[in-house]
């Protein structure tokens, strides 16, 4: 989120922020698809159904970057079409979306610790 205001206040170019954000693109792809099928393998369903929309939507954002583009992030057309709206509105979302899903985490893990 940092990194894409740095750039739609202009006080970084379109291919450093590009460059920044693609380095984190497939951690988070492979990290989010680790977690799901994780808790498809405990049997936590409602996490794992939580899950399974951002890890199929971050999967699909990966497989569908056209070629010849830098990766998701591409600087040519980060300032087209609102592109650079979009990324930081699904930014925001996703910041949200962890958010929950910390707090959930750390509830159970509260939960399943504490004496009864």
């Amino acid at each position: 989120i940092i990194t894409l205001s740095d750039l739609e206040c202009d006080y970084i170019n379109a291919r450093s922020c590009c460059s920044k954000l693609n380095k984190w693109v497939v951690p988070e792809v492979i990290g989010h698809a680790v977690v799901t099928v994780l808790m498809l393998v405990s049997l936590h369903w409602f996490i794992f159904l939580l899950n399974l929309p951002v890890a199929t939507w971050n999967i699909y954002r990966y497989i569908m970057v056209p070629s010849g583009n830098m990766g998701v992030f591409d600087p040519t057309e980060i300032h087209n079409r609102g592109q650079l709206k979009s990324h930081m509105k699904e930014a925001m979302i996703k910041l949200g979306f962890h958010l929950l899903c910390f707090f959930m985490y750390l509830y159970r893990l509260v939960s399943r610790i504490a004496p009864k």
